[in-house]
């Protein structure tokens, strides 16, 4: 199924979250660079920096809502109501294998400097 969303509002909207889908996890990267800790997330025990400065005071998953954001600007782009549904799937499945063993290496880190960050910050937006 489409959208009835007319053509030009449909490419600025793709435009505009593209945009954001480029810049949001640019600065979550450029921020744990100036912290000097690593922006892989397959090896969060590597973390030497709580970053909480930046993207970071906005939401505690930059890069994961940018990408969320590039899926959401194709879908937009290409007229697509059902790739919706596939972008809701990528967003449970990121939840439940990449950011909560990500989280629970956080609390392990930095303990009650991370929980008290998790309670001033939301997990995406």
């Amino acid at each position: 199924p489409s959208s009835n969303l007319h053509p030009t509002f449909s490419l600025g909207l793709a435009v505009c979250l593209l945009t954001a889908g480029l810049v949001i996890p640019l600065a979550g990267v450029l921020s744990f660079k100036r912290h000097g800790t690593t922006p892989d997330p397959r090896v969060p025990e590597q973390s030497s920096a709580l970053v909480t400065s930046g993207i970071y005071r906005c939401s505690r998953n930059p890069m994961y809502l940018g990408f969320v954001l590039l899926l959401l600007a194709q879908a937009v782009f290409l007229n697509c109501l059902w790739l919706l549904f596939l972008i809701a799937l990528f967003v449970a499945y990121l939840q439940r294998f990449q950011i909560l063993p990500e989280e629970r290496a956080m609390q392990q880190l930095f303990g009650d400097s991370y929980r008290l960050y998790c309670q001033k910050v939301r997990r995406w937006i």
